[in-house]
């Protein structure tokens, strides 16, 4: 959707719409009157405005039954008309690609969720393989939810690495022929939409603060706590990506120290773990929790890891919050130790938690990222501009211009 000046004509008829779907969005049936007091625009301009909606396919006329209302409340002579936006007017898909598995969620065009699927993947799966077990997973979802294909408006992508504005990876060590992966021009051949793909731990960070328990705060941390520990990072509720769109990738700093990969770290000297995955140490995580010395110890170090990995951070951010996420067992024996550590090490101690979302929270800041494109294309009027002209729109303008989502496939 192309910008509007100051100096085009359709401005006005653009606030108009977009102030008038701001109302409707809500998810009840409003009146005229309901919706002239809510925008504060003339009646004659809510009656145009709401008529070229119509039109576009993004609001709908309802008729309410007149049989659910008390005998007393029955209004004499013609009915108030009412009108929804329909959320049911196109979809968004948020997908994660994760060393395991792919998931995928479909929301509509509020972010309501409608429905997910996860699909297991083995973690030798080649990079052509996964992406045609991506593409499973999607069309599953699509089958069960009984949507089509061609009604999405925006897809969001979750990917492990260091990831480049055009949907690239740079640098990607968690999946085979992952790194110079052209992820997101592999992934828009199957859609007729927008692709937008994101490293996995920011949209995590995203997801979380949308809806999980990073909501209402600022500046969070979200960390991805594995065998290679990554974070995304949120300053002023804005995700923050980095000059190259590596910032957060805290699972290098184990170079920097004397651990030189994930096996020495993780192992007990005589008991290494065999072979060394996440399940593996969530098990040991869930044996010092018993009081097994061996597991405390391959814990410790651990934890000692992690706190120097999260502190860097904490410590460069000043974050309200870390959330925790990963690996949802065996979390709940390394949350207080992680809280006291970084009591020790750090200025001021963040809040620290686990995830609210569980294994949902890449997809759910996938289908964000969706949702952000949606919302653009439906409020693409600058809220400044929006509220400056308001007072004259009511009186100036009745012909509508409604919003309509451009279909042309783009980057990031």
């Amino acid at each position: 959707m192309a910008q509007l000046t100051g100096g085009d004509s359709s401005l006005l008829r653009r606030i108009n719409s977009a102030v008038t779907l701001h109302a409707l969005r809500g998810g009840d049936a409003l009146t005229l009157t309901r919706l002239v007091g809510d925008t504060g625009l003339s009646r004659p301009t809510v009656e145009g405005v709401v008529e070229g909606l119509m039109e576009s396919g993004l609001v709908v006329e309802v008729h309410p039954d007149p049989d659910a209302r008390p005998d007393s409340t029955r209004q004499r002579g013609r009915p108030a008309r009412h009108f929804r936006f329909r959320a049911e007017a196109g979809h968004l898909l948020g997908i994660e690609i994760g060393t395991h598995g792919a998931r995928a969620a479909l929301s509509d065009l509020t972010g309501r969720v409608l429905g997910s699927y996860a699909r297991p993947i083995d973690e030798s799966t080649g990079a052509t393989e996964r992406l045609s077990l991506v593409r499973a997973t999607v069309a599953e979802l699509l089958r069960r939810s009984g949507v089509s294909r061609d009604t999405l408006w925006a897809v969001g992508v979750g990917t492990p690495g260091v990831v480049d504005a055009e949907g690239v990876v740079r640098l990607g060590t968690a999946l085979p022929d992952w790194t110079g992966l052209e992820l997101g021009a592999r992934l828009r051949r199957s859609f007729r939409c927008p692709v937008f793909v994101e490293n996995d731990a920011n949209l995590a960070a995203i997801g979380e603060h949308w809806q999980g328990t990073a909501v209402g705060m600022g500046d969070v941390v979200f960390v991805l706590a594995g065998l290679s520990p990554g974070a995304g990072s949120l300053i002023n509720g804005r995700l923050h990506r980095g000059f190259g769109g590596a910032a957060g990738e805290i699972g290098s700093l184990h170079l920097l120290g004397r651990e030189s990969n994930p096996a020495q770290l993780l192992s007990a000297p005589s008991e290494p773990i065999d072979p060394l995955d996440e399940a593996a140490v969530a098990r040991v995580l869930r044996l010092a929790e018993q009081g097994d010395q061996v597991a405390r110890d391959v814990r410790d170090r651990f934890l000692a890891r992690l706190v120097r990995d999260v502190a860097a951070l904490v410590l460069a951010i000043d974050p309200q919050i870390v959330v925790i996420g990963g690996w949802a067992t065996g979390l709940d024996g390394v949350l207080e130790p992680l809280r006291e550590q970084l009591g020790r090490f750090c200025l001021r101690p963040p809040e620290v938690r686990l995830s609210a979302l569980g294994d949902e929270v890449i997809a759910t800041g996938a289908l964000r990222l969706a949702l952000d494109f949606a919302e653009e294309q439906l409020f693409s009027v600058d809220q400044e501009a929006a509220r400056t002209a308001t007072g004259a729109a009511g009186a100036t303008s009745t012909a509508p211009d409604s919003p309509k989502l451009s279909r042309q496939v783009s980057a990031r």
